[in-house]
């Protein structure tokens, strides 16, 4: 795991010293065991590790290939190092990291055949000497960031962080806000790859790969992208799939426990991460489990991931939090956001991470389960009402008003939402559609949002699902990763998820839930895996979710706060922003009991990153 920084010109000038060292400095945290930088003649690269493989010297970065044609930095962990040593018979090696193993590819296989190659998370640049030619990578999940920014005259700039592009000399005085972007911000709470709230300044998309020259028009490729499987027909859920899937989470889990120093894992009283705690246990002994306990016996998860931990034998330690503990780290958190991020859970995470971190350096985690094979309450919600969008809109709006009328039901979305991925666009949206026309007027958001949210054919129960599930993953899973890859790293803390392997996600892709989801309920592959590992009784006892308290604290011990942030100060993007109707908001939340706590929380922390970036 690292940070890093890298300068391609295309005119030869290329940031002082000082000034590249100044900016690779704010991805320090990413990597704090070692600080390194190469300038060529128009490329400079800087890395900041982490060290995870391979502690000495032998790992460290920027490198190069043995035939100095590619100049590389890299941040993130390849999991199937070791098998392309031995398909390639890779050989004098002078370290044990998958660094030099991917720098030996490059000159076997090339660029695009070595990341198609590659089984990991990773953000990779690739500067290949002999084409004059900059290459940016993505992991296939999303799991570890990379921005660049695009000036057509001075060159590309690209990061680890947002603000290591945005804060640069070729950009910061030029920084023009995107009111679509900004748009979408306030209603998800996060930036949606490929873009960001500013204009030329972009992320690189999930297994993407780009390809930047000089006076030349930047070239995309998706190198994986998985597809949303309208058309295809696919095994279903039954006791040889359940096996199956034990049998690769088995082996994508023992490959993720490579590490030269110690791992633990995060163990909840749900599904996913028990999961991967029990498997971790049963290939690691010395492995030991973290969970978050609260005071409140209503989000208190503790005695259940206890009981989890007692029939798998792991070590488990509880870290009990009071609530003013929690609350004192909102503060603390945000210093270490680059971007603008509304996710308010992001502050558990935070407080857990720094807490994990006294005993560890790597910790595996259940992300992407819910994603992957249905977890969220509302995948049901559209079961149960996807008929009603077969009926045209006006009969159905004077159906829906009939059955309130007499108490038959009290089924709301049909009646607002013409089409049913519009619904599902809105239960991502934390702040309405109308009050978003108000704070950003005469645009709609991005075309890639719409695209991605967009049903443009009649679907069958199945290929609804698939399309959920093919949403879920780049959208709402993008911002899930977001929050634990910067408060992981906030503490120098690596995160894997090995439920986002690429043999994991192969495997889910390829199952076909529909009638098991109406049946057996939600996640009900992970829960029959479960099985194997523990108890039925223990399984089926009620889940209890940590949540911080937000709109109590919103109403009482942040508000003054919050009225400071945001009601007595400029709001950041006023030139494109209604800051009337964003400060109404806010005003109407406290005075007359209208809008969403987290709407809130988003305005909030829109402010805050602004003020600690220094914007306003």
């Amino acid at each position: 795991m690292c940070g890093f920084l890298g300068e391609f010109s295309y005119s030869n000038f290329l940031s002082t010293k000082k000034n590249f060292k100044d900016i690779l400095a704010l991805s320090k945290h990413r990597g704090p065991d070692n600080t390194n930088t190469f300038k060529g003649n128009n490329f400079q690269l800087g890395f900041n590790r982490l060290s995870i493989l391979d502690l000495t010297d032998n790992g460290n970065q920027p490198t190069r290939s043995p035939s100095k044609r590619y100049h590389i930095v890299f941040n993130g962990e390849i999991y199937n190092y070791k098998e392309l040593i031995t398909e390639y018979q890779i050989s004098n090696l002078k370290s044990t990291s998958d660094t030099e193993v991917l720098i030996q590819l490059l000159d076997v296989l090339g660029v695009e055949n070595t990341i198609k190659k590659l089984n990991g998370m990773f953000a990779i640049a690739i500067v290949d000497t002999l084409k004059d030619l900059l290459i940016l990578t993505r992991d296939f999940a999303g799991i570890k960031p990379l921005f660049y920014g695009v000036d057509s005259t001075k060159g590309i700039v690209f990061a680890s962080q947002f603000n290591q592009v945005f804060k640069h000399e070729w950009f910061v005085q030029n920084l023009m806000l995107r009111a679509e972007i900004v748009k979408e911000y306030f209603g998800l709470g996060y930036m949606q790859a490929p873009n960001t709230i500013y204009e030329n300044i972009f992320q690189v998309q999930p297994g993407e790969i780009i390809f930047l020259k000089k006076n030349e028009k930047v070239l995309k490729k998706r190198i994986k992208k998985f597809n949303n499987g309208l058309e295809r027909n696919r095994p279903k859920v039954d006791i040889d799939i359940v096996n199956q899937y034990d049998k690769v989470l088995n082996k994508v889990i023992e490959k993720q426990l490579v590490s030269d120093v110690p791992i633990g894992t995060f163990l909840s009283g749900g599904i996913d991460s028990p999961l991967i705690s029990a498997i971790a246990k049963k290939k690691s002994l010395n492995i030991k489990a973290y969970t978050i306990g609260v005071d409140d016996d209503e989000l208190n998860e503790s005695v259940k991931a206890s009981e989890y931990a007692k029939e798998i034998n792991v070590r488990h330690q509880v870290i009990q939090l009071k609530e003013k503990e929690i609350f004192n780290g909102i503060d603390e958190h945000f210093n270490f956001l680059s971007e603008p991020f509304g996710d308010y859970s992001s502050i558990p995470t935070y407080i857990i991470c720094k807490k994990a971190k006294e005993h560890n350096t790597v910790m595996l985690s259940g992300d992407g389960g819910d994603e992957l094979f249905f977890g969220y309450p509302r995948i049901l919600q559209v079961l149960k009402n996807k008929n009603w969008f077969l009926i045209p809109f006006a009969i159905r709006k004077v159906i829906i008003r009939l059955l309130f009328k007499f108490g038959i039901s009290k089924t709301s979305a049909p009646y607002y939402y013409k089409k049913i991925d519009q619904w599902y666009l809105g239960k991502h949206l934390h702040i309405d559609k109308q009050s978003l026309n108000l704070f950003v007027k005469d645009v709609d958001f991005s075309e890639e949002l719409l695209e991605l949210y967009t049903i443009k054919k009649r679907l069958n129960k199945n290929q609804l699902l698939n399309w959920i599930r093919f949403n879920e993953f780049y959208a709402h899973l993008q911002r899930v990763l977001i929050k634990v890859d910067r408060f992981s790293m906030a503490n120098s803390l690596e995160v894997r998820v090995p439920f986002l392997d690429k043999k994991s996600i192969d495997f889910a892709w390829n199952i076909e839930f529909g009638d098991t989801i109406e049946k057996k309920g939600l996640k009900n592959l992970l829960k029959d895996t479960m099985k194997n590992y523990y108890s039925k009784n223990i399984i089926s006892k009620e889940k209890k979710g940590f949540s911080v308290p937000l709109k109590s604290w919103l109403k009482k011990e942040l508000k003054d706060e919050v009225i400071a942030t945001v009601l007595n100060r400029d709001i950041y993007g006023k030139e494109i922003i209604n800051e009337k109707a964003v400060k109404n908001y806010v005003k109407n939340f406290y005075e007359k009991e209208k809008g969403n706590d987290w709407g809130v929380w988003h305005i909030y922390a829109w402010q805050k990153w602004a003020i600690n970036q220094n914007l306003i």
